[in-house]
């Protein structure tokens, strides 16, 4: 077991998540996923000046005209 897997299982557990075991497969590959995205966030450098948007409004598909 790896620490992915460690982990997933923990909160699972934690949060009294009943996890079937054929869902998994798919919960390990979508935390692999976020964890890849993260690291891609994380590798950015960030200057002093740099700042968080002060709020996000998303946008149906069909509005970007």
């Amino acid at each position: 077991m790896n620490d992915a897997e460690a982990y997933v299982d923990a909160t699972a557990a934690l949060l009294a998540l009943p996890l079937a075991p054929e869902h998994r497969p798919g919960v390990l590959r979508y935390f692999g996923l976020a964890a890849e995205m993260a690291a891609l966030v994380n590798g950015l450098p960030l200057a002093t000046h740099d700042e968080p948007a002060e709020a996000f409004a998303p946008i149906a598909p069909g509005d970007l005209a």
